[in-house]
């Protein structure tokens, strides 16, 4: 069996959490019906891999958009804090130029294994708005270049009812920092 495939009862176990998921949280997907996300999903085995370790990383994944120029559902993490995904750094480079106390990986890395994208920080606001997320963690968010050459990174959390973003140095890492991933099918 291939490393990013799941066996039938995985697969059948996730989409049972997917689909329960999906009812519990129906003012995140309007509209929407379960038995087209589902045949979707069965029919993309690699896309279920990458759905199963964001939900094993307690990201709790949940469909939040429908691009219909594309034909995909767009998955985000919305676990109400950052998944356990955490105390990583921003980038390989940053994880490189760290002296001492290296943490076990960076952001972007564990992403591209998993097989998902890193939020922007315009789509973390979108989250934002299906619900109050990360009051007590925050979440690297996709940094644009020219921050990123000059060394930082940034994330972003929600406190006081009101989402902020913020600069750190991309080689920075916190127990409370994760990251929260899309995922198009």
């Amino acid at each position: 069996m291939s490393p990013k495939k799941l066996s039938p009862e995985q697969t059948e176990q996730l989409l049972k959490v997917l689909q329960t998921r999906f009812e519990k949280n129906m003012t995140r997907h309007k509209g929407m019906e379960w038995n087209k996300i589902q045949s979707k999903l069965e029919k993309n085995p690699e896309k279920l891999w990458s759905l199963n370790e964001m939900e094993i990383t307690e990201g709790e994944p949940d469909i939040v958009d429908y691009d219909k120029k594309n034909d995909e559902y767009i998955f985000f993490d919305c676990s109400p804090e950052s998944p356990k995904r955490r105390s990583l750094c921003y980038d390989y480079p940053a994880w490189e130029a760290r002296k001492a106390n290296k943490p076990e990986n960076n952001v972007i890395d564990k992403a591209s294994e998993m097989g998902i994208d890193l939020l922007t920080e315009e789509q973390y606001r979108e989250l934002q708005k299906l619900g109050k997320f990360d009051l007590k963690t925050s979440s690297w968010v996709k940094t644009p270049t020219e921050i990123r050459e000059l060394g930082g990174a940034i994330f972003c959390d929600r406190r006081y009812n009101t989402v902020f973003m913020y600069h750190n140095g991309a080689d920075s890492y916190y127990a409370a920092r994760g990251f929260r991933g899309l995922l198009r099918v």
